[in-house]
């Protein structure tokens, strides 16, 4: 995929990130025989490199598509930013998922702003602060949840093909 900081087609990353699918999920699994200390070195080195030439605020593909889970810190913290109580926030903004997690009740996040910015950004929460986790610690734990951000963000997606070189060997 070619995607820098001035241009960013997410129709065409929408397309490549499906049709690339398959391979990416057979590549987690050959991921899960990588030493854990090694992959993540080079998923952080990745991740540092391809967010060079991405920019967030070009895409916002996650605030627009997916919802982080909030937890009940972040709840609070964002229920205080509003003025409302935690109880006010959840009904305004909030259901619980198949997991019995808090999520957003819709798609695009309600805190994004027409310029891809976020109205919370300083209150976010944790999960929006990690997103999209591919510079911690511990990857093996995470590969489902990678795989899945593959098809969500670009910048996950371009991590995948550029580690892929060295591990579909």
């Amino acid at each position: 995929m070619t995607a820098s900081k001035d241009s960013l087609n997410l129709e065409l990353f929408n397309i490549e990130s499906k049709s690339e699918f398959p391979t990416n999920k057979k590549l987690k699994e050959r991921l899960r025989k990588v030493k854990p200390k090694k992959l993540d070195e080079d998923f952080e080195n990745l991740h540092d490199k391809v967010f060079e030439s991405l920019d967030c605020l070009e895409c916002a593909n996650c605030c627009k598509t997916t919802s982080p889970i909030f937890l009940q810190t972040d709840i609070d913290r964002l229920a205080r930013v509003f003025r409302q109580k935690s109880s006010e926030f959840i009904d305004e903004y909030l259901h619980r998922d198949e997991d019995g997690d808090y999520v957003l009740n819709s798609s695009p996040c309600p805190f994004l702003n027409s310029d891809n910015k976020c109205l919370v950004y300083e209150d976010r929460p944790k999960a929006c602060r990690e997103y999209p986790h591919t510079n911690r610690k511990n990857i093996h734990g995470i590969l489902g949840l990678t795989l899945k951000n593959t098809l969500v963000c670009p910048a996950v997606f371009k991590i995948f093909q550029q580690i892929g070189k060295e591990y579909r060997k």
